[in-house]
C-alpha cells in the first residue's frame, strides 16, 4: 500500500501492444495468407516461401524484443 494515497501500486501491462508484437503478428498473418493461397493453387514452392516467412517472423519478433522493442518479461 502506498502510504500517501492509500492505494496499492499499479503495474503497467502492455498486453502485447509493442512494436515487436505488431511486427510479428503482421508477418505471421502474411505467412499464413501466402501459405493458404499456395495450397489452393497447388504451388508448393510458394508454400515453402510461406513457411520460410513464418520462421523469419519468429526470428524478427525475438530480435526486436531483445532490442528493447517488446514487453519486459515477467520475473
Amino acid at each position: 500500500m502506498n502510504e500517501v494515497t492509500g492505494t496499492a501500486p499499479t503495474r503497467t501491462v502492455h498486453h502485447g501492444n509493442t512494436p515487436a508484437a505488431w511486427t510479428t503478428v503482421v508477418l505471421v498473418t502474411l505467412a499464413f495468407t501466402v501459405g493458404t493461397l499456395a495450397v489452393m493453387l497447388a504451388n508448393w514452392i510458394m508454400f515453402a516461401g510461406g513457411v520460410v516467412l513464418l520462421v523469419v517472423a519468429g526470428i524478427v519478433g525475438k530480435a526486436m524484443q531483445m532490442l528493447g522493442l517488446g514487453a519486459v518479461p515477467r520475473r
